[in-house]
């Protein structure tokens, strides 16, 4: 980590001019080396946390303001027979978890319980909310709330904590506050991903804060100063909107009948970051067919559509939890090079940020038809170096 952060230092004058690119939108045959601090690295997790809300997600972290550290958590929510699918029950058992004894406590009642019940596996994103929500009235500042927080079920925690914060600066003086929000942030200076996660996490708090309304969520990211600070808000208001259940989360702005909805409407500046989260949306759509997916990503504007292949292509890693013979099948069903070789490039640097390593990757290189092999250890060894 301590590389990386050096990396980053000496890369900072390097962001203004990438920062804007989710995906390079190069051939593939011309891979470029993406920069620690950049929006690739960061995006994906959160793009790929969708589909796989577990991977990657930390052990919770100890309190230390708890008031009773020591108090048992109970094995289950009390929320049984008629209470059983009411997420308001489940909601407030987590919001009177955390006042009386810590997030800690909240998170480690929510994972046990992921793994028995199935309505709480569901609704874990929007109840990991909750806690964040609950946070913030324990924790007077976003840096601070941060400091407890987990990010397991798609960093819901830290969404949770901005829209309380959204909440609580209030309709008329949110658009004025949202570039001191983040101030306070460790790590605001390098890029850091925590300074990413509160950024993003605008991006979920504008969308509460405007009733999920996607065009006036982007503009209030438009807001913010800095063309980084604004791609990483645009993801929040994509990844947002993406996460829908019609039960407790609702959106206008997906469209089964036409799967790259809102990506193929909004202005070109949010395309890239819109088509880096849409692939999730488009699996589900198609009922987890990649090789619909591949025929749909195929129509996409010409400069984003090796982003929609490389975005499905760390989809196939997500999916599989980065099995080498099932994204090796699964980016063979592209029907010509570009598909395949973009399918190749997303999933190998999806590989390498889910094991931290690149002995995967390089395994799912030499799995590879010849052509395909060279430009995935090429990508391989570049990628591995922003590490």
């Amino acid at each position: 980590m301590t590389k990386k952060i050096l990396i980053v230092s000496l890369l900072l004058g390097l962001i203004a001019t990438s920062c804007n690119r989710v995906a390079d939108n190069k051939p593939a045959n011309e891979v470029a080396i993406p920069q620690p601090g950049t929006l690739e690295n960061f995006q994906s997790q959160s793009a790929k946390e969708v589909e796989n809300p577990q991977q990657g997600s930390p052990a919770p972290k100890q309190d230390s303001t708890a008031p009773n550290k020591t108090a048992s958590v109970p094995a289950h929510p009390p929320c049984s027979n008629g209470d059983s699918q009411n997420f308001e029950c489940y909601a407030q058992y987590y919001k009177n978890l955390v006042e009386t004894q810590g997030v800690p406590a909240a998170f480690t009642s929510l994972r046990a319980e992921y793994d028995l019940n199935a309505y709480v596996s569901a609704q874990c994103h929007p109840l990991a909310h909750v806690i964040g929500q609950a946070a913030v009235e324990k924790y007077p500042t976003v840096a601070e709330a941060y400091t407890h927080g987990d990010s397991f079920c798609w960093s819901g925690y830290y969404h949770g904590v901005l829209e309380g914060v959204v909440a609580r600066i209030g309709r008329q003086k949110v658009p004025g506050a949202l570039n001191t929000i983040c101030d306070g942030i460790v790590g605001k200076a390098s890029y850091s991903f925590d300074y990413y996660n509160c950024v993003h996490g605008l991006g979920h708090g504008v969308m509460a804060f405007t009733n999920d309304e996607l065009f006036d969520s982007l503009k209030l990211c438009d807001k913010i100063n800095g063309d980084w600070e604004k791609s990483s808000c645009y993801s929040g208001v994509f990844m947002e909107n993406v996460i829908v259940d019609n039960k407790n989360h609702f959106t206008k702005y997906l469209n089964p009948a036409d799967p790259l909805y809102p990506c193929d409407a909004v202005d070109a500046k949010y395309k890239s970051t819109c088509y880096l989260m849409q692939t999730s949306y488009m699996l589900k759509v198609t009922t987890g067919n990649f090789k619909k997916v591949f025929e749909l990503c195929s129509g996409v504007e010409d400069a984003y559509r090796s982003t929609c292949y490389q975005s499905l292509g760390r989809d196939a890693s997500g999916r599989s939890s980065s099995n080498v013979t099932t994204t090796k099948n699964t980016c063979e069903l592209g029907k010509n090079f570009e598909q395949q070789s973009n399918c190749v490039i997303g999933a190998v640097k999806d590989f390498i940020s889910y094991f931290h390593s690149d002995t995967q990757a390089k395994q799912l290189c030499n799995a590879l038809a010849a052509d395909l092999q060279t430009l995935c250890l090429t990508t391989t060894d570049s990628y591995y170096k922003s590490f």
